[in-house]
């Protein structure tokens, strides 16, 4: 009996679900854990290494134990079920660190629930795939299930990546009650003289003084307390306590003038002045917003709210994470509810020991593997750094709304590379020409986003041009290793005497996870020598020398190592591959005639 549309249906809605939970945790788990909780980056990138090759390493053992399962609701959907609850619940938990929690205690929290999310996402995720043969019959039925849900897959993916952060800030906003009282006046009530200065400051400088990063967040009327900040810095006459625009969102009124964080730097100093504690704001602004202020006009004139990106961010990464969680869930039960195991398949599975044994004896699949795992980390690594190019680079107040655009053009140039650009130029090259296009275009791509990183450009419509090189290179990339790979199974055969397709398609998934445990370390290495985080001194004009630093790290570190990468994947590529179509067409002969 051919597959019902309910069923199509059931299945690719299980697709959205799950790769929507895997791109929130793939993009933004180190995100979440080192620039918003502020843990090390270094001690990430080796929980996230370390982690995603156990994953690898599980995926077989997961296998074997779907493959050898009986039930009466059959080997697959049993696991899947109880794979997404527990890994849904896992999740959440994920982006819900206690506060309370800081140093070891927090770095110990996210190794803890990252690897325990790894074992329960394989563990649906194995048996979400090997169960088509149980359901559909062979052939194109079968292949075109398979392409349905993959392609419902991209759409989970794409989904949670444009998306992410603005539902994030949102959610985040909404939930977050941590704001400040609007008038800075009652600040002055509790204090008994809080002093607010609106000065100049020139695009070139920074603020000045002794000074300590605050990294909880601002709220003015918990830390502007007499008796707390007395007994705080009663040991040190100069040291003050910093808040800049990164740490807060704020909007203030002095008279008519509208003062906001894209055109100032907030410092909120605390300290003691004459054996008298006494409380500071510094609101320092750019020269033509000076211009424009009254001087003269006293404290009382100065309005406005104050807004703890931080905690913000925090609350609209838990309370995100439960929805998607929740929508995970809801669509999981309706593929278990709308499809059934209507035969018992056998499920073919590799272990560790046959991956590495059929590498080893095909020299052509070994050769695609190194060069799926160069291709992968180089475009990792720029995917887990970009969040930090918006936000600290381009930056600005609007920089979320740029990030999710520059996402939703390279998602639609990436899908279109994949359905429309390869099979236009299908018709003209071959695959292997194809592949040497697309790498060029993505060095090329590479090559102007560093040009425009350094240059100094702002504006977000720029990078769509080597965005749409790189991305699109990305799709095309994508298919042509799923037929690079099919090809070596053929040679395989042929050279060794046996077909080794599932054993070498399971490598496939194995890379992968490699490669964005490699990039995942590389990003994280690159955040640490930068310095990069909520605190850093890089906003507006007023960036300091430390940030020029930290950003140039930041854009050599996303542009030529990937650069590097390619460059090496393309010569790898050109000197081992052999398969083309003249040596397929004669392996296909050969194997026919035997």
């Amino acid at each position: 009996m051919k597959l019902t549309a309910k069923e199509k249906t059931a299945y690719g809605l299980g697709a959205v679900g799950k790769d929507m939970v895997y791109m929130l945790s793939a993009s933004y788990i180190l995100y979440y854990y080192q620039d918003i909780l502020g843990v090390s980056a270094i001690a990430m990138g080796v929980i996230l290494l370390v982690a995603r090759i156990f994953d690898a390493f599980n995926d077989p053992i997961m296998g074997i134990v779907v493959a050898k399962t009986k039930t009466r609701w059959g080997k697959f959907r049993p696991w899947l079920l109880i794979g997404t609850l527990t890994n849904a619940v896992i999740l959440f938990l994920m982006f819900s660190a206690p506060p309370s929690l800081s140093g070891s205690g927090l770095v110990a929290y996210a190794a803890v629930t990252y690897i325990l999310w790894g074992v329960t996402y394989t563990m649906m995720d194995i048996p979400y795939w090997s169960m088509i043969p149980a359901f559909t019959e062979g052939g194109k039925e079968r292949e075109g299930l398979s392409a349905l849900a993959r392609s419902c897959a991209g759409v989970g993916s794409a989904i949670v990546t444009i998306i992410t952060v603005m539902a994030v800030t949102s959610i985040g906003t909404a939930m977050d009650n941590s704001k400040s009282e609007k008038m800075t006046m009652q600040y002055a009530s509790e204090v008994g003289g809080v002093i607010v200065h609106v000065i100049e400051i020139d695009d070139s400088d920074a603020a000045t003084g002794n000074e300590i990063e605050y990294i909880d967040g601002i709220n003015i009327k918990a830390t502007a307390n007499k008796d707390e900040f007395k007994e705080i810095f009663e040991s040190s006459e100069d040291t003050s306590l910093k808040y800049t625009s990164k740490n807060s969102k704020f909007d203030l009124k002095f008279d008519d003038v509208e003062i906001n964080a894209d055109n100032s730097t907030v410092i909120f100093e605390m300290g003691l002045k004459d054996g008298s504690s006494f409380a500071e704001l510094n609101v320092y602004v750019s020269s033509d917003v000076y211009s424009k202020l009254d001087k003269d006009g006293g404290v009382s004139n100065i309005t406005g709210e104050f807004t703890s990106t931080k905690e913000v961010e925090r609350y609209g990464f838990k309370y995100f994470s439960l929805i998607v969680a929740i929508l995970f869930v809801i669509f999981i039960i309706i593929t278990c509810l709308g499809i059934k195991e209507k035969s018992t398949a056998d499920m073919q599975t590799a272990g560790i020991g046959e991956m590495f044994k059929a590498l080893i004896q095909n020299d052509q699949a070994m050769t695609i593997v190194i060069t799926i795992v160069l291709i992968n980390v180089a475009t990792y690594i720029t995917s887990n750094l970009l969040i930090y190019f918006f936000k600290y680079d381009l930056a600005g107040s609007n920089w979320q709304g740029n990030y999710t655009l520059f996402n939703t053009f390279a998602g639609a140039v990436q899908i279109l590379a994949m359905m429309l650009m390869f099979p236009l130029l299908r018709k003209f090259f071959t695959t292997i020409k194809i592949f040497n296009i697309a790498v060029v275009a993505s060095i090329a791509g590479y090559v102007v986003l560093l040009v425009m990183a350094l240059s100094g450009i702002s504006s977000v419509y720029p990078f769509l041009l080597p965005g749409f090189f790189i991305m699109s290179a990305v799709g095309i990339l994508n298919v042509l290793v799923t037929i690079f790979l099919a090809n070596t199974v053929d040679y395989g055969e042929l050279k060794n005497g046996r077909r080794d397709e599932s054993v070498i398609f399971s490598m496939q998934t194995f890379v992968v996870k490699l490669a964005s445990g490699i990039a995942a370390l590389v990003a994280s290495i690159c955040l640490s020598i930068s310095n990069l985080s909520n605190d850093t001194e890089t906003v507006g004009a007023a960036k300091s020398a430390v940030g020029g630093n930290s950003l140039l790290v930041l854009r050599l570190t996303m542009t030529l190592l990937p650069i590097f990468g390619m460059i090496i994947a393309i010569i790898l590529f050109r000197k081992k591959y052999i398969l083309d179509e003249k040596k397929l067409n004669e392996i296909t002969e050969t194997l026919k005639n035997k």
